[in-house]
């Protein structure tokens, strides 16, 4: 279904006969270069007392890609989220993001927690501390964003799917079918939201960890080292939280590993359930 949130169309994947029902909602944000679609593996594997719904964020997918950039800050995502989740007439969620649609669900968890019964964070980050750091990731997304400007999305993915980060993505069954997945994406979309909701722009989200009063289920994968220390690192911060590492993934773990990343993610789904 396609809902407009200030005059821009977003694309949500969810069985529209259920929305009104009394099932738990989970909202799946994809990654970078993601869709909803990414997310429909899962749908039909969930507890039957969930509701799955993934979006397709801003510059994503069906969902349009405005060209002014100020629809893609921090900010204005947490915005959209939340008239989403509004116009949905979701009262109480729970939310799943992988990368940045994990650093989306960080964002908007920490202006809007009111409404949250749970998070999971696959291979995510609460931002860079680092004010060097920063401003290096920052420049680096800035070059990435002209990237795709000047040389089109089947370059830039040829180049995406190359970095270390993804090698282990080759491994998977359908590597060729992922990247022309990814080919549906847009110019404007991807540039623009390097440019707006780069890591170094993110503010900085360590301290308000200790805010987040509900359970955090973070998952990361063995081989991707950086993401791993990272998610160790915000559990010992996360009042209510575990962090599950599967051996022999790297960054997509839910790509790679499916099945477990599944049976993981309803086991934390079911132990909500039972203390409501």
């Amino acid at each position: 279904m396609i809902i407009k949130i200030d005059d821009i169309d977003f694309n949500i994947l969810v069985d529209e006969s259920k929305l009104k029902s009394e099932k738990i909602p989970v909202v799946f944000l994809h990654g970078f270069t993601g869709q909803s679609e990414d997310w429909q593996f899962i749908f039909d594997k969930l507890p039957s007392q969930f509701i799955p719904i993934a979006i397709d964020l801003i510059g994503h997918g069906k969902s349009s890609s405005p060209v002014d950039p100020r629809y893609y800050t921090t900010g204005a995502i947490n915005c959209q989220l939340n008239k989403i989740i509004s116009k949905l007439g979701l009262k109480e969620v729970i939310l799943v993001g992988y990368s940045m649609g994990g650093r989306a669900v960080i964002s908007y968890c920490a202006r809007y927690n009111q409404n949250i019964l749970g998070a999971v964070l696959e291979s995510s980050t609460a931002g860079i501390q680092d004010f060097n750091q920063r401003k290096e990731r920052v420049e680096f997304d800035l070059l990435l964003s002209e990237k795709i400007k000047t040389e089109g999305i089947e370059k830039f993915l040829e180049y995406w799917f190359n970095i270390p980060l993804f090698e282990s993505l080759k491994d998977i069954s359908d590597s060729d079918g992922l990247k022309n997945q990814r080919m549906k994406n847009n110019v404007v979309g991807l540039s623009n939201i390097l440019a707006g909701f780069s890591t170094g722009l993110m503010p900085d989200f360590w301290s308000r960890l200790k805010e987040f009063n509900f359970p955090v289920f973070l998952i990361s994968g063995g081989l991707d080292e950086k993401y791993t220390d990272l998610n160790s690192k915000m559990a010992l911060l996360l009042p209510n939280s575990k962090h599950e590492i599967i051996e022999k993934c790297g960054h997509n773990t839910h790509l790679e590993n499916p099945e477990l990343f599944t049976k993981l993610v309803n086991n934390f789904l079911t132990s909500i359930h039972v203390k409501r």
